[in-house]
């Protein structure tokens, strides 16, 4: 009788982790899809001959602010696409692993390992993504509101909020995904250990 209890705590508690665990997967393709479409509003500021709400002709970005601002861009779209992918594979992978129909002599084991560094590269790919499009919104402010050099007040407010608020959002998120990841963490720091 306890060994059927044991088997149906652990069952339960299996599918109380998936659940979490698609949940935060879910939020994280979901942010990742509002980012691109801020990627891509950016990037309709990137044809030349855009003046600046800057009257001053030396506050006008040159070409190479554009160029910059599709760089940073591209960057970011990369990173939160990878993070996106990988986070859709993990998905994936635990709806299929976690089924309760598992038939015709098809037995699975779930590699916590795996799915621990899956998580780990779908939160720094975030991280990355997340730098690179606040670089290319820094962009796109001196692209509106005229180079930073300049001092303008307009400027130095948004960039200074930009930062701030990035910034601040960046380490939380970094603090929570390392306090939820610290056992794959140590595995990771122990393994190069050894190797060196």
């Amino acid at each position: 009788m306890s060994n059927a209890r044991n088997l149906t705590s652990s069952s339960s508690s299996h599918d109380k982790s998936s659940n979490v665990a698609m949940t935060a997967l879910d939020g994280v393709i979901n942010v990742n899809s509002l980012f691109t479409l801020a990627i891509f509003v950016g990037l309709s500021f990137a044809s030349p001959g855009k003046k600046t709400l800057n009257t001053r002709q030396s506050c006008q970005p040159g070409i190479l602010t554009l160029k910059h601002l599709v760089v940073f861009e591209v960057l970011s779209f990369s990173f939160l696409l990878l993070s996106s992918l990988v986070a859709q594979a993990l998905k994936l992978s635990i709806s299929l692993l976690s089924s309760a129909e598992v038939g015709d002599g098809f037995s699975v084991h779930v590699n916590r390992r795996l799915l621990r560094t899956g998580m780990l590269m779908t939160a720094i790919s975030s991280v990355m993504g997340c730098l690179f499009l606040m670089v290319s919104m820094l962009n796109v402010i001196e692209i509106k509101l005229g180079l930073l050099s300049c001092g303008a007040k307009s400027t130095i407010l948004a960039v200074t909020s930009l930062v701030i608020l990035v910034v601040s959002g960046l380490l939380l998120y970094i603090f929570v995904a390392w306090y939820s990841l610290r056992p794959q963490l140590i595995v990771m720091v122990s393994f190069f250990r050894v190797k060196q």
